[in-house]
């Protein structure tokens, strides 16, 4: 059996979650799929999988071997588009990933036209609000929102995100004025957890002095901004988010900023992509498409929020 052949399979599988998911896939029995499997872990001399025809799980060693066979994988593909003559047009998996809102209603949209394009290019989007490795996980380009550790990965900066206290009209039209950050103390807050569940840090006026810290007791605590601003544009509190996820609320009145003085700096905006990965025809093409109009949003949602 051919061995590029096993990983192939043996990879399928674990994208399908079982072998049935992975017969279906490829096209082949369940069996054929166990004997790819087990002709590997023959070859390897170790188990890899603890297997049922319902699920998987990935032994230590498993997991090792996983990333490993992406690799290989994704180095033979690369290396089969960059030996065919680069006036063909981009063909095959491209693998994206970004946060959930920024994902889901910024950058999908640009894929979606990319992919009317280029109708040979098939794409994986996977919305994440936790950082992945992108060569273990196979992955092509990703969007990240956050200052960057130094790395050999190549990083094309496509904006900036700010962090913003927001409040309904009508919220803010039946409580007492926030002119201070010390007036939020004794308003109804509503927490996100990934910007601070029981207070919120605010930059020093002063070059010598620590971040300024007002803490509260939250009426609402949610893991994302799904939670939050539905709560913030019905008037139930103040909360604090990114200028791309508030940026449309602000522009139809449905939110208003608060004490944007006292901003924290902006956040960089980035895509990231392998080494060596741009060099392929369907990354090349989505990263020259992308960019400018991920600029254009950013800089778009980021005006708006200046404005008000």
């Amino acid at each position: 059996m051919d061995r590029i052949d096993a990983m192939k399979v043996f990879i399928t599988a674990l994208d399908e979650g079982s072998l049935a998911g992975a017969a279906r896939k490829l096209g082949r029995s369940p069996a054929a799929v166990t004997r790819a499997l087990t002709f590997l872990e023959n070859h390897i001399g170790v188990q890899l999988l603890h297997r049922s025809t319902r699920a998987l799980r990935l032994s230590e060693a498993g997991e090792r071997y996983a990333s490993a066979c992406r690799r290989i994988l994704i180095d033979i593909e690369e290396a089969d588009l960059l030996a065919e003559s680069e006036t063909k047009a981009p063909r095959g998996l491209l693998t994206v990933t970004a946060p959930i809102t920024s994902g889901a209603g910024i950058l999908r949209p640009i894929l979606d036209d990319y992919l009317d394009l280029h109708p040979k290019v098939r794409a994986k989007l996977l919305l994440l609000d936790r950082i992945v490795s992108l060569v273990d996980e196979g992955i092509d380009v990703a969007l990240r929102i956050a200052h960057l550790n130094d790395s050999s990965m190549i990083a094309i900066r496509v904006g900036e995100v700010r962090r913003l206290l927001c409040a309904s009209p009508f919220y803010l039209d039946n409580n007492p004025p926030i002119r201070e950050i010390v007036d939020l103390v004794g308003h109804q807050c509503i927490a996100n957890s990934q910007l601070g569940e029981t207070g919120w840090s605010f930059p020093s006026r002063t070059a010598d002095r620590a971040p300024r810290v007002v803490r509260f007791t939250p009426r609402l605590i949610a893991n994302g901004i799904a939670g939050t601003l539905p709560s913030a544009v019905e008037g139930k509190g103040v909360t604090r988010a990114y200028s791309y996820q508030i940026a449309e609320h602000v522009e139809r009145g449905e939110l208003r900023i608060l004490l944007p003085d006292d901003e924290e700096p902006p956040i960089p905006v980035h895509l990231v992509i392998p080494e060596g990965r741009l060099s392929t025809p369907r990354v090349r093409t989505f990263v020259d498409y992308v960019v400018p109009r991920l600029r254009a949003e950013f800089s778009r949602r980021n005006a708006i929020c200046a404005r008000r």
